[in-house]
């Protein structure tokens, strides 16, 4: 009777193992997927031309910072839309994020 014990307890053990092993490596693949990367790799790419065109001169404080502020709810959005699909972007999603981001691009180029 211990060992039926024993081995149900060690099964349920390995199961929840397996489980938490899964998930966590299901998080890592959602945050490299591609269409998280294009995201990001724009914003990250917005953001380093907002800092320029402010050291330059050429962008005042307080437009610098509406477009962060832009390109931060942009990123909160794409986590929400991310939580809401199993950790990853669909077609129309993304197509949301660059309509929003193209938006910001044209901004950040009239200045």
């Amino acid at each position: 009777m211990k060992t039926k014990i024993l081995l149900s307890s060690m099964a349920f053990i390995a199961c929840i193992g397996m489980s938490t092993v899964s998930f966590a490596q299901d998080g890592r693949l959602a945050e490299n997927h591609q269409r998280h990367d294009q995201v990001n790799d724009r914003l990250a790419n917005q953001h380093a031309r907002i800092h320029d065109k402010l050291e330059d001169g050429r962008m005042s404080r307080n437009d610098s910072y509406r477009l962060h502020r832009e390109d931060h709810g942009i990123r909160m959005e794409e986590r929400g839309m991310a939580s809401r699909d199993n950790g990853h972007i669909n077609n129309y999603d993304q197509h949301r994020l660059n309509r929003q981001e193209n938006h910001v691009s044209r901004q950040i180029k009239r200045h």
